[in-house]
């Protein structure tokens, strides 16, 4: 069943997709045939939900208080959640003991935890992931199907580099070589850490390449951080969308005050639709870049001003 371009009730920050021009001709292209194909048929589609957080930059100090308070809300949001899903920046500068924590806490859940890593997941000085893959084995590019739904997790990183980012070779191969295999009429779900938004900040140089290739499938939605606000950007027949983080050591990039995740529903009909939860901070815990240990001799990586989002609807020139 082919998925709508929906409403998701929030517009703050909504960003449109414009490849860049070099690659327009072929992406319109692209999104053309996948419209005119018309309602896909998937067999056995099945209503289900599931959540899905990012940045979460689990630290040092108070953050065990933090994430313990959080999965028990997330229990309580999405009760009957399938699974969660985790976009990346787990750990705040790539800690073995933060990356354990969060695997400990989030399983909690009762649910299986599928993450990506995004670039704070790399240690800091020597840019090595290993930490990561020690343990979340296996979590970098890969599939899985629930119940007739089809979700792709992509690695998008580049390092500890946050901005000006290219999508490495190993993931374009990986999207090449999986997707003949998947069923382009099942709904696809892909969840990244960078933002594949065209106009979203941060997003990778190279991202319409992974575009190209998901809009092939019956894409329903991508789920990103990096970018900590909220976003939405039409592609295929869903919208690619970035969320607020759920850090404590860290703010949002939209100066929105709020902490959360999505509670994500997929329906029967093969169209999804996500709600945004708000976290409530157990008081007395600090919060914001401060709050963030300091590792002698490594200095915090400059974090440009956020650009604004473009205006939904530009007001016309006089």
């Amino acid at each position: 069943m082919t998925c709508p371009r929906v409403a998701f009730g929030e517009t703050r920050g909504m960003n449109f997709w414009q490849p860049p021009r070099i690659n327009r001709r072929n992406f319109i292209s692209t999104l053309a045939v996948a419209a005119a194909a018309g309602p896909l048929m998937a067999e056995e589609t099945k209503a289900f939900r599931f959540i899905a957080a990012n940045d979460l930059h689990y630290d040092t100090g108070p953050c065990r208080e933090w994430f313990t308070a959080m999965v028990e809300q997330m229990k309580t949001s999405a009760p009957d959640a399938a699974f969660c899903l985790l976009c990346g920046d787990l750990a705040n500068t790539g800690q073995k003991d933060a990356l354990a924590a969060v695997k400990e806490l989030f399983g909690g859940l009762g649910v299986p935890v599928h993450a990506v890593p995004g670039n704070h997941d790399y240690t800091d000085g020597d840019e090595s992931r290993a930490n990561y893959d020690e343990i979340f084995p296996g979590k970098l590019n890969y599939h899985f199907e629930h119940a007739g739904w089809q979700f792709v997790a992509l690695d998008t990183t580049m390092g500890t580099k946050y901005d000006k980012t290219t999508i490495g070779d190993a993931t374009l191969a990986f999207l090449d070589a999986e997707i003949p295999k998947l069923d382009a009429a099942k709904p696809t779900v892909c969840f990244t850490h960078f933002p594949l938004g065209q106009k979203v900040t941060h997003v990778p140089l190279n991202a319409v390449a992974v575009v190209e290739r998901l809009v092939k499938l019956n894409l329903c939605g991508v789920l990103s951080g990096h970018w900590h606000g909220a976003s939405e950007t039409p592609a295929g027949h869903g919208i690619m969308t970035t969320n607020r983080c759920c850090a404590r050591v860290r703010g949002n990039h939209d100066k929105s005050p709020l902490k959360g995740w999505f509670v994500c529903e997929a329906k029967a009909d093969g169209t999804l639709e996500r709600k945004f939860v708000e976290f409530k901070a157990p008081e007395g815990i600090p919060q914001g870049d401060a709050a963030a240990s300091k590792k002698p001799g490594v200095k915090p990586k400059a974090q440009p001003a956020p650009k604004p989002a473009p205006p939904i609807d530009p007001p016309a020139k006089e």
